[in-house]
């Protein structure tokens, strides 16, 4: 095995995979919090919670497909270069 076998065979394994299941994660965490914000009522500090909550799913997800657009270049790069 070499070791552009071995790269490749991980970055299969995270774009298949890992990535996905991070992002299906991050989407139902955006939800719940959602659904939280908008109809679980706990007064102002409730609430800031909410929108931090919310802030922090979709900066999440930017953040995954963030990382799932450089492994992509890195990959491409890497397969025209060898």
């Amino acid at each position: 095995m070499t070791f552009a076998t071995l790269v490749s065979n991980i970055v299969k394994i995270v774009n298949n995979g890992l990535i996905p299941l991070l992002f299906a994660l991050a989407v139902i965490f955006l939800m719940i919090n959602i659904v939280r914000f908008f109809f679980i009522e706990g007064g102002e500090e409730g609430t800031q919670k909410g929108k931090q909550a919310v802030l922090y799913g979709a900066l999440g997800i930017a953040v995954i497909f963030s990382i799932w657009g450089i492994v992509n270049i890195l990959l491409n790069t890497l397969n025209s270069i060898i």
